[in-house]
């Protein structure tokens, strides 16, 4: 979706809540501060004795005339990068810098050694396949912070607040620096529901990037865009509330109320709406109230509070 799209985007195209994505360089580093760089036997104190007190550094023994060794440097590197951040990767050239490898025992190369808070921690020797380098730096390192994770609990927590408008502008931040993410697409086309703005939520859900299992977020835009269309082809609510005082047991009445009522925020009436009709006749429309209500269930989400009473009044009603 373009900012140009976006209620939520600034003045400017951009977004006025600033989210910051570490992206990782694609080659080897070379300032202190990133993630693979070379060092020396004077440099080693710096670059990873020190360095390993901030988070886990590996240190790759290495020489020009080993074989192993350039097997295992692309794919060290490679898994580093992959990593996020969650290890830093020191090269040193055992050839021209000796004296650390022999003070560690080092005796054959590649040997790749993980230190933290200033000591080693563990290590290997050979050149191992690129899974085991990454199960070893997942063990060594752990993971790494993810920037859209936290971006993500940020947004959920302005909508808590009730700062619609921040939480906007974090899922369009994220949705530009992760074009089609399907989480942060779900969320905001459901913010976009909320605000009337169906076609723009239809955009920004038809341009989700969906991999093997649709997250619920995604989902319940999906479900929320279809509800608050039929609510549009419904017409004026107050002939439905006439037509319910004249007969309480029209049931097309009290159905279509049901669906105005959730799409004006009153998940309760709406959830009141259906349970009447389940109560007073389960084969109306082949079981549609019920089916309709765990539509309304899949909307508001599994643990929203509507949900959660609605559900133990369905179940008192179809088992007592």
């Amino acid at each position: 979706m373009s900012t140009r799209d976006n209620p939520f985007a600034g003045p400017n195209g951009g977004y006025d809540t600033e989210v910051s994505f570490g992206m990782q360089p694609s080659a080897p580093a070379k300032g202190a501060g990133e993630l693979i760089k070379d060092t020396t036997t004077a440099a080693f104190t710096a670059d990873v004795i020190q360095e390993s007190r901030n988070q886990t550094v590996l240190v790759d023994f290495w020489a020009p005339w080993c074989g192993p060794c350039k097997q295992l440097t692309p794919v060290l590197e490679k898994a580093v990068r992959e990593a996020g951040g969650a290890v830093k990767l020191v090269k040193m050239n055992i050839d021209d810098h000796p004296a650390i490898a022999g003070q560690l025992g080092i005796q054959s190369i590649p040997a790749v050694i993980a230190f933290r808070d200033g000591r080693p921690l563990d290590g290997f020797m050979g050149a191992l396949p690129e899974s085991q380098v990454k199960a070893f730096i997942k063990k060594v390192g752990g993971e790494a912070a993810d920037p859209v994770e936290d971006a993500l609990a940020d947004a959920a927590a302005a909508m808590q607040a009730g700062d619609l408008e921040a939480a906007g502008a974090i899922y369009g931040s994220i949705l530009q620096a992760v074009p089609g993410h399907p989480v942060a697409s779900g969320a905001l086309a459901s913010l976009l529901v909320d605000l009337g703005d169906i076609e723009s939520a239809k955009t920004v859900v038809a341009e989700a990037v969906v991999g093997d299992k649709e997250p619920a977020e995604l989902a319940s835009a999906r479900t929320r865009i279809a509800l608050a269309e039929e609510v549009a082809a419904l017409g004026d609510p107050r002939e439905l509330l006439a037509r319910l005082e004249q007969n309480p047991d029209d049931h097309d009445a009290r159905f279509d109320l049901a669906l105005m009522q959730n799409a004006q925020g009153l998940r309760s009436e709406a959830a009141d709406s259906l349970l009447y009709i389940i109560k007073a006749d389960r084969s109306w429309r082949e079981d549609g109230a019920r089916s309709q209500l765990l539509k309304f269930f899949e909307a508001w989400g599994m643990t929203d509070p509507a949900t959660l009473a609605a559900r133990r009044r369905l179940s008192s009603v179809l088992f007592s």
